[in-house]
């Protein structure tokens, strides 16, 4: 099922990208911040899953301290970079709506690239410090992990030492990135319902609204999951219930993204399809 799981996502973002890129009717900024996100999600997925896929077919559920840290790092940055990029995608459905006249200005090639990439900045600065700040206790008491890849929750149960420190950075720093960009996200939909309820017309009303649907969905997946597992103490980790939670957000979410994007989007099923006719036609050539 996992595995059936991966390859669904791989293929359905792979395809996203590459609507993207050959076809002219995508070149805007908002399939740009889609198609980065979409990168995003295959790179998430890659970061658990196989791991996960080679301990079911192996039956050693094991990895390596290493293995460990790298898969945590890793998880942080690709994490912290998708809140961002989703606050841009808000952003900018916050200037196609509210500013249409200046939209072209406001959302130019340079500002989409530094977009992107101060996402990614932040998306480092934050993986750094909490992979830094985990991986500096000490795990003597067991090896154990009640999870199935190395997250900040399972990691701490195994140390035995005072680890508030830990679990405050974790939570300030989690808190600083996470509701951060969910507060940007916030402001910018603010303004949008607020401009849509201004619309005479219920048809102008709906093309707006439409427009911001499936960005709202995946947002409220995504920090909805997030939020239930890193905003609180270490005294309300229930693993069980968390393990169910952290599918959600690490293989569930890149799973639904591109069919919540593309179902409800019209240019990108008239982007595949004509893709799809071009090479139909190209090889009966």
């Amino acid at each position: 099922m996992f595995f059936s799981i991966y390859i669904v996502t791989l293929l359905g973002n792979a395809c996203i990208i590459f609507a993207y890129h050959h076809s002219s009717i995508l070149h805007t900024p908002m399939y740009f911040f889609l198609a980065n996100f979409s990168f995003l999600d295959i790179c998430y997925i890659s970061t658990t899953v196989p791991n996960m896929l080679s301990n079911f077919l192996h039956g050693h559920n094991t990895i390596s301290f290493h293995g460990c840290v790298v898969q945590l790092y890793f998880l942080m940055l690709l994490g912290s970079t998708e809140c961002y990029i989703l606050a841009a995608m808000a952003y900018d459905r916050y200037n196609a709506i509210c500013r249409p006249l200046l939209y072209t200005v406001i959302m130019n090639k340079v500002s989409c690239t530094n977009y992107v990439f101060g996402s990614w900045i932040i998306g480092i600065v934050n993986s750094v410090i909490h992979t830094t700040l985990t991986f500096t206790l000490p795990f003597c008491a067991s090896t154990k992990i009640n999870y199935f890849f190395c997250d900040i929750p399972p990691l701490l149960s195994l140390v035995e030492v005072d680890t508030r420190i830990n679990e405050l950075s974790t939570f300030i720093i989690g808190g600083v990135v996470t509701m951060g960009s969910l507060l940007l996200t916030i402001i910018s939909y603010s303004m949008i319902i607020s401009t849509i309820v201004k619309i005479h017309s219920s048809s102008g009303q709906m093309k707006a609204f439409s427009t911001c649907v499936s960005h709202f969905t995946v947002v409220t997946i995504f920090y909805g999951s997030g939020i239930f597992i890193y905003l609180k103490p270490k005294s309300n980790y229930i693993m069980d219930y968390d393990r169910l939670v952290a599918v959600m957000y690490t293989v569930i979410a890149p799973l639904l993204n591109p069919f919540i994007y593309s179902l409800r989007n019209n240019d990108v099923k008239v982007a595949v399809r004509r893709l799809v006719c071009e090479r139909l036609a190209a090889g009966k050539s």
